[in-house]
């Protein structure tokens, strides 16, 4: 019965039957020709079909941008989606985006596991949509923006320090930016809470994208009672992205300004201020619109919160006085000392920060201490600071402001018990060892000081009586930018300061003892004219992102306060800070800025901040 091998449609006439057999042995070898040939494509270079489709997914996730539109009902579960694609101006911007080598990236929190909508294939233009892509990988509720540093952080960012880009690219130099979604409209209006990104594009003289990245820039989201800093993602080719977030609170009129400061890593140099471009390239305008997104509500910051190595926050003001003019002794008293703060942006007395209504919040909320609660949470215990003289001032500002101590100034290296005034049974220990050089009356030296054996010895010392310091606080410092020749110098003396530390926890570990906990505070973003010095913001915030990676990988890292994100929004000029200094003392006398007095509120809530993460449970 062989006829059975056929299909019972098979035609009767006899020469069907020979082109049938004819056809299937054709069909059958080209069959495995094409199985071998994908077989050897799937194997050449480690390609694959997957490699094939991210890279295409990445394109048109990147590529097709637009605003989106939300609205949610848990009964009907229907999502009403209103998409605008925005065309791209000029075709000398039409090129293709890599996948994402940035340094930081941004992710959304929480992050839920939903499904998202995918767009119908006839949708997708990449090569006509740039602009605006709103994150929507949550689409039941907006939330908060949040950075994490880049896995393999110091060799990813010497690598790309290194690269030279390619000939074509070797001498390129960014002057402008195109931003495709921004550039384009002339009335800007975003609906509040959600998260808006703009992709933006680096252009060199000719006008045309640049193809090399790491240009630094300087970002600032200002409204009257708002201050952020939107966070910047480098693609490594002259491409980055923007993302802009207010919440729905505080909706209203902003400006959004972008200044280039270095091009291609140059902040990173030796002597970096000849290199400084130090331009604004946009000051935009736009309207925030109180939309049905709600965000998720800030709670008080618990111990866990300060395991966030890099903080997306902001300033929000909860309080005015027009009227508010400096006293005799330096102060801007400008509210009352019980004036409260606003849940959920911080919990206590806001008029005690002598803001004028300024308050810092970031993945969380802070508690403002009261003298008496500061007191029951230091009680018996001792805090040991290693850093820069940044800590001098907010150890100062912690006893004048927060305890309660009239303190007129603090040594640079000092270890001194403290004592409530109204309950000696309180007291608190506190050291600090400032590492700016070894000889405390010096400056310049930054890590490369634990090279002295004296400064080694003496910082061991405090680690060999029968009692240990509870918590160590410390920073790399300003002098460590004025110090290191290059960026490969600093990654070896923060690899050695970690090891340094390391070893001390270790030999508390034999002695039978619970070592102290480790809290990084980054060091600050230098203000005014120190922009463009030695210790710019693009260097620090290098090497803040260096020293975490180091203590990270060494198993030292108990928490991070972000002072660099804290400072950051204030740091375009210096009305709040010496241009180094975010804490100094105040004085009715004229400051950098050749005003009479100076704002000195931004290291009184760092002082509280730390407070917090040694008190949260």
């Amino acid at each position: 019965m062989p006829e059975k091998a056929f299909c019972s449609a098979v035609s009767s006439y006899p020469w069907t039957l020979r082109s049938n057999l004819l056809l299937h042995w054709r069909f059958g070898a080209l069959t495995m020709l094409a199985f071998l040939g994908m077989a050897a494509v799937l194997t050449i270079d480690g390609c694959n079909v997957k490699s094939f489709v991210e890279g295409w997914r990445f394109r048109r996730e990147y590529l097709t941008h637009g605003h989106l539109n939300l609205t949610y009902t848990d009964e009907s579960i229907t999502l009403n989606l209103s998409y605008i694609a925005i065309r791209n101006p000029s075709s000398e911007l039409d090129f293709q985006l890599p996948f994402p080598a940035n340094l930081t990236h941004t992710e959304l929190e929480p992050e839920p596991e939903t499904e998202t909508k995918r767009e119908p294939e006839t949708e997708l233009q990449p090569a006509d949509v740039l602009g605006s892509s709103e994150s929507y990988q949550n689409l039941t509720q907006p939330s908060w923006i949040s950075v994490e540093l880049e896995p393999n952080l110091t060799s990813n960012l010497l690598a790309r320090w290194l690269a030279p880009g390619g000939e074509p690219c070797r001498e390129i130099r960014s002057v402008e930016i195109a931003i495709p979604g921004l550039d384009d409209r002339q009335l800007i209006e975003l609906p509040a809470g959600e998260t808006h990104e703009f992709v933006f594009h680096a252009l060199y003289e000719a006008g045309k994208p640049s193809c090399l990245g790491g240009d630094y820039f300087e970002t600032d989201l200002s409204g009257e009672t708002w201050k952020s800093r939107p966070v910047v993602k480098d693609f490594g080719n002259g491409s980055y992205s923007l993302s802009l977030q207010v919440h729905p609170d505080f909706s209203g009129d902003y400006n959004l300004s972008i200044t280039l400061l270095y091009r291609h890593f140059e902040g990173l140099k030796f002597s970096p201020a000849r290199f400084a471009y130090n331009k604004e390239l946009r000051r935009i305008p736009i309207r925030f619109y109180n939309a049905t997104s709600r965000l998720p509500q800030l709670r008080t910051c618990r111990k866990s919160d300060f395991s966030r190595e890099v903080w997306a926050g902001r300033w929000t003001r909860h309080g005015r006085n027009d009227d508010c003019q400096i006293s005799n002794d330096g102060r801007y008293r400008c509210l009352p000392p019980n004036f409260p703060c606003r849940n959920p942006w911080c919990d206590g007395a806001l008029g005690k920060l002598e803001s004028n209504g300024w308050v810092y919040s970031a993945h969380c909320s802070f508690r403002l201490f009261s003298a008496d609660s500061a007191w029951n949470c230091l009680k018996n215990r001792w805090i040991f600071f290693w850093g820069d003289s940044n800590h001098v001032d907010t150890v100062r500002n912690i006893l004048n402001f927060i305890l309660d101590l009239p303190t007129e100034s603090v040594p640079r290296r000092f270890d001194m018990n403290f004592t409530n005034p109204k309950n000696p049974s309180q007291t608190v220990r506190i050291t600090s060892i400032f590492n700016g050089h070894w000889n405390e009356t010096l400056n310049y030296q930054g890590l490369n000081s634990l090279k002295n054996d004296a400064f080694r010895d003496l910082l061991k010392s405090y680690f060999n009586e029968s009692t240990v310091p509870d918590t160590i606080i410390m920073n790399s410092g300003l002098h460590d930018g004025i110090y290191w020749h290059n960026l490969r110098g600093f990654t070896v003396g923060a690899r050695d300061a970690a090891a340094f530390w390391a070893e001390i926890l270790e030999s508390i570990r034999r002695r039978g003892l619970t070592p102290p906990e480790v809290i990084y505070r980054t060091t600050v973003a230098t203000g005014g004219y120190a922009r463009t010095m030695a210790f710019n913001p693009s260097k620090m915030e290098a090497f803040n992102w260096v020293v975490l990676d180091k203590l990270k990988t060494a198993g030292l890292l108990s928490g991070v306060i972000d002072d660099f994100d804290m400072t950051f929004p204030w740091h375009f000029d210096n009305r709040c800070s010496d241009g180094v200094h975010y804490g100094r003392k105040p004085a009715k006398m004229k400051w950098r800025d050749g005003l009479i007095g100076h704002q000195y509120f931004v290291d009184i809530v760092l002082g509280h901040v730390l407070l917090n993460a040694l008190c949260a449970r």
